[in-house]
């Protein structure tokens, strides 16, 4: 059983559902959230990703070691930040204009969205991962440590132990993990870069971060 074995996925799309699949294949406790309540989400949950439990926001990530975000980016607000106070959070979500709408706070080019979140989440310790990589291709590349040509999933955060704590859960997910910096350094990793999209080994991973440093 993997430590912090308990996660909250907070968004019931597609990249939520595909987490939801890798982490109970890994062998964790899943409760996972739409944006509504959870009889809107219970029947495809159960189908979909049997074991899971749907429930609230708030009830998920009152059972969570982790939390991840897989919901659109902007509804970002709607998160229960009180509720994540203390908390590992994961910020899986990606700035989509088509789907969010043109959002003036999210056009600087000097700030990753991983740094607004953090700043709306105060007191939530936010780290930038799952994000780069399409959820098909997190689907169908997971692999065991040590697989020759297993892929990489990049992750960016301020602290040590937390970059740590999720790089021991991407490898569990079947991904080799890649701490690339702190968490301004997230913005690398969003759309409009050359790592957004990205499903490469380790060291091709690594080889395109050098080269976006800034």
């Amino acid at each position: 059983m993997p430590a912090n074995k308990t996660l909250a996925i907070l968004g019931a799309g597609k990249l939520g559902v595909v987490l939801t699949q890798l982490a109970l294949r890994a062998g964790y406790d899943v409760y996972i959230a739409g944006s509504g309540s959870a009889d809107k989400i219970a029947l495809s949950i159960q189908v979909l990703t049997p074991g899971a439990i749907a429930t609230t926001a708030e009830d998920a990530v009152a059972h969570a070691d982790i939390v991840i975000l897989a919901l659109p980016l902007g509804k970002y607000r709607t998160i229960p930040a009180d509720k994540l106070r203390g908390k590992l959070v994961i910020d899986a979500m990606n700035y989509w204009w088509e789907v969010d709408g043109r959002e003036s706070e999210f056009a600087d080019p000097m700030t990753s969205s991983s740094e607004i979140v953090q700043d709306y989440l105060v007191g939530a310790r936010v780290v930038k991962a799952l994000s780069h990589m399409g959820y098909h291709h997190l689907l169908d590349e997971s692999r065991p440590a040590g697989t020759p040509g297993r892929k990489a999933i990049a992750i960016a955060g301020d602290n040590d132990t937390d970059n740590q704590t999720v790089a021991a859960l991407v490898n569990n997910l079947g991904f080799d993990p890649v701490i690339i910096g702190p968490l301004a350094r997230g913005k690398i990793l969003e759309p409009g870069h050359e790592l957004f999209g990205a499903h490469v080994d380790k060291k091709s991973l690594l080889t395109i971060a050098a080269k976006n440093e800034d």
